[in-house]
């Protein structure tokens, strides 16, 4: 059921990031009812307002506590259009409906945690914010609730592409976030006034049990940040994030990000951390979670298509992401490729308008915030959790096991295959040369499989194996993958060892005259 949106109030906290909503629905002529500091914010951005107290007749009292609890802001929102006793009733008081509710709480939870005085935490317990979220929420069915500021791109994203309309599913899910939000809301009051959030331990249980998604006596979670997503892994299934992706990214161009694309963008940002910033130039470009394509170079511009040489067909629709400030050139190149988003520590003004010119292209400017050191993940009726991977074996670390020593150039190459190797779906193989990714094969149930396929890959896209190198995540339980990459060219292999057959890969590797060296450290990626 599609409904127009006609009318709005506005009434938030934080303004960041509301000019973009404000400006599409001035585009639409939605008359704004705003209050305070809101409304001095949408007169700033040139669009009309209308001060709830014109509406009501009624100024705000009492210091600002109460200004929006009025009949005639909540019969808007709360008198339901189908019903005919409703709608005869908003006539005779003459309450106008409100078809939109955008509201960002006090931030109570923040106040609490700036170690501020009781009365001053006490006045960031938001009234008047709550029994609107909730009000509009409820009436879902004829009304929209927009509950976060980390809502606004979404939004704005739905209400250009419907033409500001809406469907009955889009509502119904924004009021169920909403629902979450004030009661996670509720959740830190109780917490605060019970005297049980006071310290650390409390903080982490609670991001633990957020992540996981454990509800405690049919609550949801107490967690602050969520961004509703387009949808989630596929289009039947809902989608949410929970965290702080703005501490993290400044987005400067392109549609909201969808679930897909934040696992892709984890695994980049992970894979990327291997890549020193100060070094030289890196580009991976992943799909699925797995580069296809990774490169160095003393340019962005070079380490770019080197990286798109490695798979071309697999780039197409990926995730890029590099460790330099990306430049007009780099730009003119990654212009002529049809990818989801692009990660850099910055985007030089001139390459900026080459790279806005698809307007769906998502360009992500990365901030220097460390990640956190556990994973999480739901698993059947409840989760796990484990320190992030973040072990990575360089040259100090290998021990050659062969009579043939690797050659400068192979340990170089090896150190490469095995950063992205670190990253890759088990079971893998990866094929390289010093800074450039040849071909990979991905999470196969056999080692000989994933082999096999990188040797495939390598070829179909004219790399020439001989003298190249070949890192695995695992050991090798038979010779039979170091004769095959023998018979390709393979010459320098790297490994964590630990089989009881290790002596046969190794007397495998001396009868080719190829150079085997072991970590002693695994690298399974599920």
């Amino acid at each position: 059921m599609s409904q127009p949106i006609r009318s709005a109030l506005v009434s938030v906290y934080y303004k960041d990031r509301l000019a973009p909503l404000v400006a599409l629905l001035q585009q639409h002529g939605v008359t704004i009812y705003s209050t305070g500091g809101t409304q001095q914010f949408i007169e700033e951005q040139g669009a009309a307002v209308t001060a709830v107290e014109t509406l009501t007749g009624f100024p705000a009292v009492f210091g600002g506590r109460v200004k929006t609890l009025h009949p005639k802001v909540f019969g808007g929102i709360l008198h339901r259009r189908h019903e005919a006793s409703d709608l005869a009733e908003a006539t005779q008081h003459d309450i106008p409906p409100i078809d939109l509710v955008i509201v960002d709480l006090y931030p109570f939870e923040e106040t609490v945690a700036s170690g501020a005085a009781e009365a001053d935490v006490i006045e960031k317990i938001d009234i008047g914010g709550i029994s609107l979220l909730r009000a509009a929420a409820k009436n879902f069915r004829d009304v929209l609730v927009v509950s976060s500021r980390d809502q606004y791109a979404a939004v704005t994203e739905l209400l250009t592409r419907k033409g500001c309309t809406t469907d009955l599913e889009d509502r119904r899910h924004y009021a169920a976030a909403a629902f979450e939000a004030t009661s996670n809301y509720d959740t830190h009051i109780f917490g605060y006034l019970n005297g049980s959030i006071k310290n650390e331990d409390a903080k982490i249980k609670n991001a633990r049990v957020a992540i996981a998604g454990e509800q405690t006596n049919n609550q949801q979670p107490a967690t602050t940040n969520q961004t509703p997503l387009r949808y989630g892994e596929n289009p039947h299934q809902a989608g949410t994030f929970h965290g702080d992706l703005a501490a993290l990214f400044d987005q400067l161009h392109g549609k909201q990000l969808s679930y897909n694309n934040l696992v892709d963008v984890d695994a980049a940002v992970l894979l990327m951390q291997e890549f020193d910033a100060a070094g030289p130039a890196a580009c991976a470009i992943l799909k699925h979670t797995n580069a296809c394509g990774v490169a160095q170079a003393d340019t962005l511009h070079q380490a770019y298509l080197s990286a798109l040489s490695c798979d071309p067909v697999s780039a197409f629709g990926g995730v890029i992401i590099v460790n330099k400030p990306v430049d007009a050139a780099t730009a003119e190149e990654l212009g002529k490729l049809f990818f989801e988003v692009l990660i850099a520590p910055e985007f030089e003004a001139d390459a900026l308008p080459i790279l806005q010119a698809k307007k769906n292209r998502i360009l992500l400017r990365q901030k220097p915030v460390a990640l956190p050191a556990k994973q999480v993940k739901t698993l059947l009726n409840g989760f796990i959790e484990q320190d992030f991977d973040r072990v990575v074996e360089g040259r100090a670390d290998f021990k050659t096991v062969t009579e043939s020593v690797p050659t400068a150039d192979e340990v170089a190459a090896l150190e490469f295959a095995l950063k992205i190797c670190k990253h890759t779906k088990s079971n893998t193989i990866v094929l390289a040369r010093p800074g450039q990714l040849l071909a990979s094969g991905v999470g196969q149930t056999s080692r000989v499989d994933a082999l096999r396929q990188a040797i495939e890959k390598a070829g179909s896209f004219g790399f020439d194996l001989n003298g190249a190198v070949m890192a695995s995540d695992a050991f090798f339980p038979f010779p039979d993958c170091v004769e095959i990459a023998g018979a390709a060219g393979i010459r320098a292999v790297v490994q964590p060892g630990g089989s009881i057959k290790d002596q046969d890969s190794i007397d495998a590797s001396n009868r080719l005259g190829m150079a085997m060296v072991l970590t002693g450290v695994r690298h399974f990626k599920h």
